[in-house]
């Protein structure tokens, strides 16, 4: 399976993109996994911009999302939603379809319970209303891993929770 992982995150070093290249370890033994970065090269949707011309990075991703048999999209919780590069992503999606059918399974990751919670529910309402085909739903905290240095360490449990979500 051809898997692309997104983080929702505006930080090159978010703790989004370091899970999703924790899961992009352990899924890679059986499956093809890419972790995108840089929707912070995304300039701003506008509806006149896009009548313009599609700029390439996003060519680029809507190429490597058409690709993927499913995509996992990890985001933080900024002020009770998502944050607005991953707004700004969905966006410039909405009119081309690429998400129309694809299997998605969108996740939170976030310091600790309850948040993530209503940037799950903004992430879910956007995705349905582009008519992504939701597998499931997870969210994810740091107090559920291990850091080290710069990396994420995922628990057993964790693991095998991707590993059922992603199968069905």
């Amino acid at each position: 399976m051809n898997i692309l992982c997104i983080s929702g995150s505006a930080s090159k070093n978010s703790s989004n993109f370091k899970f999703l290249k924790a899961i992009a370890e352990h899924l890679s033994n059986d499956h093809v996994v890419e972790v995108y970065e840089g929707l912070y090269h995304f300039p701003l949707f506008t509806p006149e911009r896009q009548a313009v011309g599609i700029p390439e990075p996003v060519n680029l991703l809507r190429n490597r999302i058409k690709n993927a048999d499913l995509i996992l999209i990890s985001t933080p919780e900024y002020n009770h939603n998502i944050p607005a590069v991953l707004k700004n992503l969905l966006e410039w999606l909405t009119d081309s379809g690429e998400f129309f059918g694809k299997r998605i399974l969108p996740m939170t990751f976030t310091p600790k319970p309850p948040r993530g919670e209503h940037a799950l529910a903004s992430l879910q309402m956007s995705l349905k209303a582009q008519k992504a085909n939701l597998i499931s739903e997870a969210s994810f905290y740091k107090t559920e891993v291990e850091f080290v240095d710069d990396l994420i360490i995922l628990p057993q449990e964790i693991k095998e929770m991707l590993s059922e979500g992603i199968s069905l």
